[in-house]
């Protein structure tokens, strides 16, 4: 007997040309509305607290040659954010890839393999010799993508946190702000 293929869901209607460019101080603000739709506080708790604009303008005016957007019909489509690093007394040199997201609707078309891709020349060009990136280890799509992409030597990495709300601590702290503003 034979096992039915799995459906693949065809798109209504074909995607548009997709360009990869370097990013531009004008796109800025469309990689961060983006970015705040794919990583949000309920899917992705810590890449939220994580991305912001602060964040992002950083990264873009410390590295923007590492800074690549997708672009359909004069929209940003989805970005590749990365880095360069070194470390003291070490002839080794490391391309981080930091941030990758692609619109919902242009998922499976190619254009995060085509960001990495772009990305990973530019490391090399800078004479990197190992490309890093990092996912959460529940992301199975992020890891099955990089581990499709040659990637691998995974290394677990846990977060954890602690909200400080109920530390006396920050309440005493909360209490004296409050002490200070009265007439």
């Amino acid at each position: 007997m034979e096992t039915p293929s799995p459906i693949r869901r065809q798109r209504s209607k074909p995607l548009p040309s997709v360009e990869i460019r370097e990013m531009e101080l004008n796109d800025v603000p469309e990689v961060f509305e983006l970015g705040q739709k794919l990583f949000t506080a309920e899917e992705w708790p810590s890449l939220y607290r994580s991305w912001n604009d602060h964040e992002l303008a950083l990264l873009f005016s410390s590295d923007a040659d590492t800074c690549l957007v997708a672009e359909a019909e004069g929209q940003v489509v989805g970005f590749a954010l990365g880095r360069m690093m070194e470390k003291p007394r070490s002839a080794w040199r490391y391309g981080w890839l930091l941030w990758l997201g692609v619109d919902r609707r242009f998922k499976r078309s190619g254009v995060a393999t085509r960001l990495m891709k772009q990305m990973k020349g530019l490391f090399i060009e800078r004479d990197a010799r190992i490309m890093l990136v990092d996912t959460a280890a529940k992301n199975h799509s992020a890891v099955a993508f990089f581990r499709r992409n040659g990637f691998g030597q995974e290394i677990r990495h846990v977060y954890l946190s602690q909200n400080l709300e109920n530390d006396p601590r920050y309440i005493g702290r909360k209490d004296n702000s409050e002490d200070d503003t009265d007439d």
